[in-house]
């Protein structure tokens, strides 16, 4: 029989997920993983569309496992993406699967929106970054008879959260993402739902992190062999849950950053206010919504996943991405660069031939070999690092001298010593299951296994190894 008090943190990214559990052990965070499984999205009925049903049989066939390890009795937190919805009927029962966010139905409905309603005025009013995907845009491509049918609209870990428990809620940092909730009312912005002919009933109550959801449904006990198990709302969205676990030692002090890698890149500070000056506005900097009363004043950055998609494609992904970083130093770097913040890498047919062509567009040297494929990302990586530091530091008025690099890019070296050698600063690396991490600390906070969010950095910070880069001469 197991002794500890017991945490499971279901943390669902873009291309995978899993069930990690987690335990307070002689002052240290134990992390064990129970389960893993892919996730992607597929076209179904011309939109690429996720197969949320097959992400619940799995939670599942997770939990199933977190009882035969000897946990009878646990408390559950849910992390995923954020901007991605589903709709669901008056009886309860979603209209369809969630369409992801790399579908190509909010092509140009950013600009067609903002001929309604100002950038200018929407970023006052919500002080989130513009990307042509967020959920305002898809809810304004969205075939106005589904929505017609819908009684409410629940985020990805809402849903989640609702399957397993039977309440509908809406948690701020995930729905801080979508660029409708107003940073001063707190609330979803009225004006920008009378844009979209939507009434504001079609959200649930928002709720902050650490909040008590419910008890999993008997239903589910009947289907499934399952720990006694009690969900509470963490900071659902993964980036808020990958900050809350960050192992900042000083985290008081305004002289760190942060970046979350993962499929995405997020660069950014932690910041008690809210920063939605002209500058942030047309730096395009976004204030999205943290634990705790903070706020995610960040930049997002197309990440690992432009990786992901060469290994995929390169030889049918028979190399693994530590053979990729270690083929990418073959060359010089910095011989190829591209804007890896242009949406072109967003989701195109072919990510090699993309990367290809945009080099070829600017008479550059065009990587063939998988090496310079990485090592042209990486360099083109490591270049935006190293700008919008720079840009951080303007807008937030401070200098920087210590950068946090969590998520599963913190484990490429080659990246993290080229960020530390360009920007200057010195960096801290991991851990790697930063956002499983904070998703975890929020439910111990929550129910005071921990006193508060600066006692839980120190006990990751002391848990887990973290590698040191200094800049490079």
């Amino acid at each position: 029989m197991i002794d500890y008090k017991n945490y499971i943190a279901i943390d669902i990214g873009a291309s995978s997920g899993r069930l990690i559990y987690g335990y307070l052990k002689s002052g240290k965070l134990q992390l064990e993983e129970i389960h893993r499984f892919k996730n992607g999205f597929h076209q179904i009925n011309h939109h690429d569309r996720w197969d949320i049903d097959f992400l619940i049989r799995e939670i599942f066939i997770g939990l199933e496992k977190v009882k035969e390890r000897g946990v009878d009795e646990c408390r559950i937190g849910i992390d995923t993406w954020g901007i991605d919805y589903v709709l669901i009927r008056k009886n309860g029962e979603k209209i369809a699967d969630p369409i992801s966010y790399r579908d190509k139905r909010t092509n140009n409905k950013m600009q067609e929106f903002c001929s309604k309603v100002s950038k200018e005025k929407i970023y006052e009013k919500t002080g989130i970054q513009f990307l042509d995907f967020n959920t305002l845009y898809q809810l304004y491509a969205e075939d106005k008879e589904t929505l017609a049918k819908a009684d409410k609209l629940l985020f990805i870990p809402d849903y989640i959260g609702y399957i397993l428990t039977g309440r509908q809620v809406t948690e701020v940092t995930n729905a801080s993402t979508t660029q409708m909730l107003n940073l001063r009312k707190e609330l979803f912005d009225s004006e920008l739902l009378e844009a979209l002919h939507i009434k504001p009933e079609l959200f649930n109550p928002l709720v902050d992190p650490g909040t008590v959801l419910g008890e999993i449904c008997e239903k589910w006990y009947d289907q499934y062999d399952l720990p006694k198990a009690e969900v509470i709302t963490v900071a659902t969205h993964d980036t808020a849950s990958a900050v809350s676990g960050t192992p900042v030692l000083n985290s008081d002090k305004d002289n760190w950053a942060y970046i979350s890698s993962g499929t995405w890149s997020l660069i950014g500070r932690e910041l008690k206010t809210p920063i939605n000056t002209k500058e942030a506005y047309e730096s395009n900097f976004t204030n999205e919504w943290g634990a705790y009363g903070t706020y995610r004043f960040l930049k997002n950055i197309m990440g690992m996943w432009m990786i992901q998609e060469v290994q995929r494609l390169f030889e049918n992904g028979k190399n693994t991405y530590s053979q990729i970083a270690t083929l990418s130093q073959d060359t010089p770097f910095y011989n190829s660069i591209v804007d890896v913040r242009d949406i072109r890498f967003t989701n195109p047919p072919n990510m090699i031939e993309e990367v290809q062509n945009a080099c070829r567009e600017t008479n550059q040297p065009i990587p063939e070999t998988l090496g310079e494929l990485a090592n042209c990302i990486y360099s083109s990586l490591a270049i935006s690092y190293k700008e919008e530091l720079k840009n951080l530091e303007k807008l937030c008025g401070v200098a920087i001298d210590e950068l946090y690099i969590v998520g599963g890019g913190s484990n490429v070296e080659v990246l993290n010593q080229l960020t530390a050698n360009l920007a200057r600063v010195k960096v801290y690396a991991g851990p790697s299951e930063a956002t499983a991490i904070g998703n975890l600390i929020v439910q111990m906070i929550a129910y005071k296994d921990i006193a508060s969010i600066k006692e839980a950095r120190k006990i990751i910070y002391q848990s887990f190894e973290i590698k040191e880069y200094q800049p490079q001469v």
